[in-house]
């Protein structure tokens, strides 16, 4: 049976005797009396379901539970008490718990809980952090992404500016929403700014707003989005292209938490927690005098670094269903994955353009696909290059032979009827139709 439970409990006899009664009835189990081992545990091992203790030293079970849901939400949580009270009980069901059960449990009905968890499936291969909507969703199987979550979710609490660095499209956006969201502010304002968007001339009228007659076509009085932020998040994206001047303005408010509107003299206090973002070297920036150094120090108090798809393959394929499963549902397709030939050619991209350019990727290939799986056909032209190799062409030549190997021979069993030779190769007649003409057999 493979379904994994992990029981975590600082009483080291309870976890020892749970795992044998458990493994007698067929279920992988590990323990571990530390709950601080909990995060480090679940990065490198699947677990389907938790055993949890309430009251530990170090980390109590409801702040345990919370940071388990936040990062893994498919994860089943049962709690253990000894010192049952409605409070903890109202608490752990709040924060995601399936269940309570005071010490020593009913063997009988935990074992039951279990039986219907573990006939329903294991909990999903790819763990997602924070339970957000699917399109705002961090997904990842990556031990280094893992990382950053969990430096995330401790940020998460602070008040400290965060400084997000990486590529474009790798999901810094992503990671600083997961902040946000995890944090005591998120029921306030989370306000976007991309510097890099909004020319210098208009950027410092739209961070602090304005007042009337400020300057021409200031017909009224603007709040700016530090204004808007108040009590929230405000998220500085490509701070690096931000001017001195500005940054100058930003500095203030980080270390005041006081600005004026642009035309103003009233000066207007604003509580916020600043994350920026930059997919530059903001210290290469500082020696060529274009970031100022205090500022630069000011905002990286937490450092997020998040790696470019090439470093962690092992997104690739769990990203491809996750958008898989959004953009289906989006388009009304009813696509179960992709075809053999697309999932290794996909697999061999490099993703220059991260995670933003698989997404876009997989929302063309649903568009355009017309079956239950995504074929060659229905990706761009330049995915059979593979970014200038020869993997690309090797690829295309195994495949095109391939499939002209296959067709050939599902018409031969068809007796050259098309439709059922589609049929045998699992694929719809204007698939077979298109890969026909394109190989000359048409």
């Amino acid at each position: 049976m493979d379904y994994r439970i992990l029981i975590v409990d600082d009483e080291k006899e309870l976890c020892v005797s749970l795992c044998e009664i458990l493994t007698e009835e067929g279920y992988e189990t590990l323990f571990t009396s530390d709950p601080r081992e909990t995060p480090a545990i679940l990065a490198r091992t699947r677990v389907d379901l938790i055993i949890l203790d309430i009251r530990m030293p170090g980390i109590g079970g409801i702040d345990l539970l919370r940071t388990v849901r936040r990062s893994n939400p498919n994860i089943k949580v049962i709690i253990l008490t000894g010192h049952p009270s409605i409070e903890n009980a109202v608490l752990s069901m709040k924060y995601g718990a399936v269940n309570f059960y005071e010490k020593p449990p009913n063997l009988k009905k935990l074992l039951n809980e279990i039986r219907e968890f573990s006939a329903r499936g294991a909990a999903a291969p790819g763990p997602v952090a924070l339970d957000l909507p699917p399109a705002r969703r961090v997904v990842t199987n990556d031990p280094r992404m893992l990382k950053v979550l969990q430096s995330a979710e401790k940020a998460a609490n602070a008040t400290a500016p965060v400084l997000i660095t990486g590529e474009s499209g790798t999901g810094k956006e992503l990671i600083a929403s997961f902040v946000h969201e995890a944090g005591p502010r998120s029921a306030r304002p989370f306000i976007k700014v991309n510097c890099a968007a909004i020319p210098e001339t208009l950027l410092e009228s739209e961070l602090f707003g304005y007042e009337k007659g400020a300057f021409t076509n200031a017909m009224f009085q603007k709040k700016g989005k530090f204004e808007l932020a108040h009590e929230g998040t405000i998220f500085l994206d490509e701070i690096g292209d931000m001017s001195p001047s500005t940054q100058a303005k930003i500095l203030r408010v980080l270390q005041e938490q006081e600005f004026e509107r642009v035309g103003g003299t009233e000066t207007i206090r604003t509580d916020i927690r600043i994350i920026a973002a930059t997919n530059k070297d903001l210290r290469l920036l500082i020696q060529k005098d274009a970031f100022r150094e205090d500022l630069y120090y000011r905002l990286c108090v937490i450092t997020l670094h998040v790696p470019p798809l090439r470093e962690r393959p092992g997104d690739v394929e769990p990203l491809i269903q996750h958008f898989l499963k959004i953009y289906s549902a989006q388009y009304a397709k009813e696509i179960l994955g992709l075809d053999n030939e697309t999932q290794e050619l996909l697999l061999a991209h490099t993703w220059p353009g991260n995670v933003r350019e698989l997404k876009n990727c997989i929302e063309r290939a649903t568009i355009f696909c017309e079956g239950d799986r995504v074929t060659l056909e229905d990706l761009p032209a330049q995915y059979m290059e593979l970014e200038g190799t020869h993997l690309g062409q090797k690829l295309q030549s195994s495949f095109e032979q391939l499939n002209r190997t296959m067709i050939m021979e599902a018409l031969e069993k068809a007796k050259g009827k098309k439709s059922k030779a589609a049929d045998m190769l699992n694929i719809n007649r204007r698939t077979l139709y298109n890969r026909m003409r394109k190989l000359g057999l048409s």
